[in-house]
């Protein structure tokens, strides 16, 4: 299949510019790998965005073509593990940063990227979900390891107006929990709670600037996405034995904390890696996503793109931090 051509997003840097261009390639071009997925769906997340502005930490080299989600049908395989038309999902790893991407309608990767699409979910709402869902039921899986129920009080999800944020209070309610939302846009109240937050507060509210170890304990758990002073204030204001999850650095990759709060009040602070976990934590958090943690309120937080022309608008809203909830770009 290496003559048959396809539509791609392509980064190019030209005197000191980067600039983005809809191009024909060849599947030929596509780096070596076990599995060609005919991409039908990717979304946009904020890491395709510092691709395909030239960010060197995210992609090191130019040409290329950012989308770190896609969802599609195998096209041809070598692997035992995957047959021809198959529906499968490739999230994380290295698609999208130094391996070419889901913003094109051919992909092919190595074998161990790859998860069958569970019963439940279609190619669409597994790029509803992507990486931010993903990451989302990741953090969530840490809740109920831990053993936290519903019955132990509100979860505060930061970032709330971002696609990890918000299907994180998606799955949240849709297991039973009561949610507390917390973001900067102070404008989206009401989309908040119809995604499911019991209460929204503005940074004001949840920040605790009185620089003492430990504050007043509000929260059962913590989803923290953004980093920086939010996730300090979070380790503070946790009850006894609770969870904080981190997975985000927009405000800020540094934080400071006291040990007081992990050793008096024994909570526990969880790195989440989307990127690169174990494939059957994979394969079981995506199944848990396709049956009972499914967000109930996906058309109300995700846009959908039609073609690759409609990339770059998007890409531009992100950047200026216009766009709320998620997009995903359809290739038909």
């Amino acid at each position: 299949m290496d003559h048959v051509t396809f539509q791609a997003m392509v980064v190019y840097e030209e005197e000191g510019r980067f600039v983005r261009r809809i191009e024909t390639r060849q599947v030929g071009d596509l780096p070596k790998g076990e599995v060609l997925i005919r991409v039908g769906y990717s979304s946009v997340n904020w890491k395709d965005c510092l691709s395909a502005m030239g960010n060197r930490g995210v992609s090191r080299h130019y040409p290329h073509t950012p989308g770190i989600d896609a969802a599609g049908m195998v096209a041809e395989s070598f692997s035992e593990g995957f047959g021809k038309g198959e529906r499968v999902l490739v999230t994380g790893y290295d698609l999208g940063m130094n391996t070419s991407g889901g913003f094109a309608e051919y992909i092919r990767v190595p074998s161990d990227w790859v998860v069958k699409l569970p019963e439940g979910l279609t190619r669409k709402e597994a790029m509803m979900l992507g990486t931010a869902g993903f990451t989302a039921g990741l953090s969530v899986k840490r809740l109920v390891d831990f053993g936290i129920p519903p019955e132990r009080g509100p979860v505060l999800v930061t970032g709330a107006t971002g696609g990890v944020g918000g299907l994180a209070i998606g799955i949240l309610k849709k297991l039973g929990y009561s949610v507390t939302a917390v973001s900067g846009r102070t404008h989206r109240p009401d989309y908040l709670k119809e995604i499911g937050a019991d209460e929204v507060l503005s940074l004001s509210d949840m920040l605790d600037e009185s620089g003492k170890p430990m504050g007043k304990p509000r929260w059962a758990s913590v989803v923290e996405t953004l980093g920086g002073p939010l996730l300090t204030s979070a380790i503070k204001q946790t009850e006894p034995g609770g969870v904080v999850t981190c997975c985000g650095n927009i405000l800020s990759g540094d934080f400071s904390s006291s040990i007081y709060p992990f050793i008096l009040r024994g909570v526990s602070l969880c790195g989440i890696n989307s990127a690169t976990c174990p494939m059957a934590v994979r394969q079981s958090v995506w199944k848990s996503l396709a049956t009972s943690w499914k967000p109930e309120t996906l058309d109300t937080q995700v846009s959908i793109l039609s073609g690759l022309d409609a990339l770059d608008e998007q890409i531009e809203r992100m950047v200026s931090g216009e766009r709320v909830g998620r997009s995903v770009v359809h290739l038909p």
